[in-house]
């Protein structure tokens, strides 16, 4: 790989998570897919130790010294970037000069891992910058890393790892203690339609890390390494040695793990209803168990999974609010999005923005 000389633009997609929610960091099973959504960042190399990057949705440009100390202090969309270039600094990279400019067509604060988009495909850059790459994996690794250290978000490899291994009409079925991947195609027949319920969610402000810290307690309880490791025929004998809430919270984790194995069988069988029941299951064990749904959410998914069409809807992403996915009929994809988007509209007062979606590559360079 050589050195870029000359304006690149690389691509970042989002991604939607299919089943399988709170379950990463849980060491479980996640079943997500990049979108045709995401972010597009137009690279330019430029003299000097400055990496200079703007978005087109306004602000001031995050100036980073490429030579400077890379604090996790900053509060911008920058903090993501920095983290990234401090990833490379510390393997001894070094980063030459550039200037960025990000445009998007997702929502921040959606539930469709904007966040991963912009650091993944912040990574790509600078391996196309430098010449070389790191394997995908550790390229994951690194930007969750920088999510950790710069963003405060103890979040799981999921959505790095969707952003980073997306493969076109697939689903990954991804074991987060092993980080074994197996794509799952996801057939012609069905489609992906995301609901934006506009309510926008901060996984910052400790709501998320406070489950996380549920889980470890509940594991470290039942003298279990992680929540994975509990079976779910082994759930009744062992739920009472739980307190509240930890014990909604594994309740949740236990049951999601095992929903994960089945909704792929399902989609690799095409049982669509079974799989659509699977979905409706997982709201509402994020809703009464896991507490992390909105009241937008709610109403979305029950309007939603009154269309004829819709097999099944829930909340995606890391909760409180942001985005549903839903599993429909992809011969009717156009008059059943409408139907979703008057159906919500009606429960909530305001129409949701509505869009089809299908399963598309992982971040990756596209101009050089």
């Amino acid at each position: 790989m050589t050195a870029a000389r000359d304006a690149f633009t690389v691509i970042s997609p989002g991604r939607v998570n299919l089943i399988g929610e709170h379950t990463d960091y849980n060491d479980g099973f996640v079943l997500p897919m990049a979108i045709d959504r995401g972010l597009r960042i137009a690279v330019r190399p430029r003299a000097g130790r400055m990496a200079v990057v703007s978005s087109d949705r306004g602000g001031p440009a995050a100036e980073i010294d490429l030579d400077g100390p890379l604090a996790a202090g900053r509060t911008d969309w920058g903090r993501y970037v920095a983290g990234v270039i401090a990833g490379y600094r510390r393997l001894g990279w070094e980063i030459p000069g550039f200037e960025a400019v990000i445009t998007a067509d997702l929502p921040a604060g959606g539930g469709l891992s904007s966040s991963a988009a912009l650091e993944v495909g912040m990574a790509t850059v600078l391996e196309t910058l430098c010449g070389r790459e790191l394997p995908t994996a550790e390229k994951a690794l690194l930007c969750q890393r920088a999510e950790h250290e710069f963003a405060g978000v103890p979040c799981g490899i999921m959505d790095q790892f969707a952003v980073a291994f997306g493969r076109a009409g697939h689903a990954l079925l991804l074991d987060c203690r092993s980080r074994e991947i197996r794509p799952v195609p996801l057939a012609d027949e069905v489609a992906i339609l995301v609901i934006d319920s506009g309510v926008k969610h901060a996984l910052a402000d400790g709501s998320y890390a406070a489950r996380r810290r549920d889980c470890e307690a509940a594991a470290r309880r039942l003298g279990k390494v992680a929540l994975r490791d509990v079976a779910p025929s082994e759930w009744p004998a062992v739920e009472a040695l739980l307190p509240e809430p930890e014990r909604r919270r594994a309740r949740h984790v236990v049951a999601e793990n095992a929903r994960v194995l089945a909704f792929a069988a399902a989609v690799e069988a095409g049982d669509w209803m079974r799989a659509g029941r699977l979905m409706a299951e997982s709201h509402a064990s994020l809703r009464d168990d896991f507490e992390v749904s909105c009241r937008e959410l709610d109403l979305i998914c029950e309007a939603a999974g009154k269309v004829a069409g819709v097999f099944g809807c829930r909340m995606t992403g890391g909760g409180f609010g942001g985005c549903a996915v839903a599993l429909i009929d992809a011969s009717r994809a156009a008059d059943i999005a409408a139907d979703v988007q008057a159906q919500c509209g009606e429960a909530l007062g305001a129409e949701p923005t509505v869009f089809a979606t299908g399963a598309a590559g992982g971040a990756r360079l596209v101009a050089g």
